[in-house]
């Protein structure tokens, strides 16, 4: 499982993916599909991801079916801007269709 903050055209949201990379095809696929053509994203340590989002957290995984590719943990950008340092961001992955 990978985790990622991302910067979109309508401010950062943190995602959950089944995929070992977030710049896979497939997860592009379904960002698109869920309005985000291009964003810049950083991956994320699981386990600080984990401790920050607490029970949201647990009940978002809990739920993560193996049929589930991609999960959108948090769409409130001034929260998951708040909850994550920048020198707690991976390197930037830029992704543009």
């Amino acid at each position: 499982m990978k985790a990622a903050f991302l910067v979109t055209g309508t401010g950062p949201i943190v995602i959950v993916t089944s995929f070992d990379s977030i710049d896979h095809p497939r997860v592009n696929e379904l960002l698109r599909a869920k309005g985000i053509p291009k964003y810049i994203a950083y991956d994320l340590d699981m386990d600080l991801v984990a401790q920050r989002y607490g029970r949201h957290f647990d009940v978002v995984m809990h739920s993560l079916a193996e049929s589930d590719d991609l999960r959108v943990l948090d769409v409130n950008g001034d929260r998951a801007f708040r909850l994550f340092k920048l020198s707690e961001l991976g390197e930037p992955i830029k992704h543009e269709d």
